[in-house]
């Protein structure tokens, strides 16, 4: 073929696509042969992969406790409270206070609840979680967490993906994305939600700049766990698998024409919910387990069911080599009706909670399974009294100046308290640990680094803990 006859076949905006295309095809390839993968081996992107050193975990269960409970009820106690409950404090000691709603001038809330030593490490716990308490000795209470976000989105955000700043990929799509999943069969990042909703949303499990694959798919605790996950009447399973075949075919041309690696995440999709037909119904069938498993969970009673069944199929998930599960439930956001709000969450949640580490804990599986709980925040030991003629109305504002979390399994060491608040409970005292040093911990625990696992991203290297946070060593087994 002569250069005359070639052009009458090819415009120049057709040779310049076929060319730019093939070139970008080929950056691509290399840049995912660095990571071990290639642009069609989509379905492979969730593949196990290696640490960056030997971890101690290899799962993570984060029950996050959406809304921001008040650690000054639950878990900080502060008996020097109570000689200014009812009191405004000096201005030179609520200055610098982040406040959302109230004024520096509100007056003291000492906490009405008493704090009793559990477990033979003696760690101090609000009456209100008496299970909890039982497993005092495995925990790892944090008094000191801190950062800059005192409103719910920002700070959802903030603990999620390491900015306040929407759109980032969240810790469980950094996490997949650097060690795929052992579950062929279920997606690697699984969320599960009861209560209410939250204002970070779906935002709370985006893959962000992430590929698509490393993205949270929510899991129904009831009836279907994926909404449209049967076939429709007389649909077969050998009809949909030819047409499945049919579309990855156009897909994978698709590919070698443009090399976008979307389209191998969506190949990596379809075949995923095409097997997690045959293995998502079995995960809410309970009926291999026992009776005394769903009486420890507290599934047969109606304040505990609904949340103790999220906190068994998280096991459950974590048994069947899911990597990161999302357990989140809303709202701890007790502006008012602090009282009646708070014990009721309580009454919820602690059964599951302290559940799900002891049934970890007999099948061997706490020692390679990291359990976070966590709100985006905690709340001020100052009031909130949104109606003054209805005392029981009271309530407290947001706090991000000193919080608690606490951690167990996976490489923590349990029966120990780290840090600690001031007196009053308004700022960090001792050995502060900003949110991106839990997500630095969290990520060596399962023998990640945390300034190693990047993705680059609008021309510069993205992080979890962006450009600052450290391992907290006084944590580790």
């Amino acid at each position: 073929m002569n250069a005359k006859s070639f052009f009458s076949i090819q415009s120049r905006r057709d040779f310049l696509d076929h060319t730019l295309y093939g070139l970008g095809l080929g950056v691509l390839s290399h840049l995912m042969g660095i990571e071990g993968r290639t642009a069609a081996d989509g379905p492979d992107a969730l593949a196990p992969g290696k640490p960056h050193f030997a971890p101690r975990a290899r799962n993570v269960i984060f029950l996050f406790q959406a809304g921001a409970p008040s650690q000054i009820d639950l878990f900080d106690p502060k008996p020097k409270l109570r000689e200014w409950d009812g009191k405004a404090l000096p201005e030179s000691l609520t200055k610098e206070l982040q406040l959302a709603f109230i004024k520096p001038t509100a007056k003291v809330l000492a906490s009405r609840r008493e704090f009793r030593p559990a477990g033979q490490s003696g760690i101090e716990l609000s009456e209100w979680l008496p299970h909890t308490a039982t497993i005092a000795d495995d925990i790892c209470l944090v008094r000191s967490v801190h950062g800059e976000a005192v409103n719910h989105h920002p700070g959802q955000s903030l603990l999620m993906t390491g900015s306040p700043l929407l759109g980032r990929p969240t810790v469980g799509s950094w996490v997949t994305y650097g060690l795929g999943s052992e579950a062929r069969d279920l997606p690697g990042f699984v969320v599960l939600k009861t209560g209410s909703a939250t204002q970070g949303s779906t935002g709370n499990w985006t893959n962000g700049f992430l590929p698509s694959n490393y993205q949270g798919v929510m899991l129904r605790s009831q009836g279907s766990p994926i909404l449209h996950l049967t076939n429709p009447e007389g649909v077969s399973a050998g009809m949909q698998r030819r047409d499945l075949e049919m579309i990855t075919e156009l897909n994978r041309e698709q590919i070698e024409r443009t090399g976008d690696a979307e389209i191998a995440s969506r190949i990596a999709a379809y075949e995923l919910a095409f097997r997690m037909q045959a293995s998502a119904p079995g995960l809410i069938d309970i009926s291999d387990e026992p009776e005394w498993i769903r009486e420890m969970y507290g599934l047969n009673a109606k304040e505990t069911g609904a949340y103790g069944m999220t906190c068994l199929l998280a096991r459950r998930l974590v048994e069947k080599g899911v990597r990161f599960v999302l357990n989140q439930h809303a709202q701890w956001d007790h502006h008012s009706n602090l009282e009646k709000g708070l014990s009721q969450k309580c009454r919820a949640t602690d059964q599951g909670v302290a559940a799900l580490v002891r049934d970890l804990k007999q099948r061997g599986l706490l020692d390679e399974t990291l359990v976070i709980w966590a709100g985006e925040f905690g709340r001020t030991s100052l009031a909130e009294w949104r109606d003054p003629s209805d005392p029981s109305s009271i309530g407290r504002d947001h706090h991000a100046d000193g919080f608690s979390v606490w951690l167990a399994g996976g490489g923590i060491r349990g029966g120990q308290v780290i840090g600690s608040t001031d007196e009053l409970g308004l700022t960090v005292a001792e050995d502060p640990v900003h949110i991106h040093d839990l997500q630095a911990t969290l990520l060596h625990c399962l023998g990640l680094d945390h300034e190693r696992l990047t993705y680059r991203h609008a021309g510069r290297d993205h992080r979890l803990t962006d450009v600052g946070g450290r391992v907290v060593r006084e944590m580790l087994a």
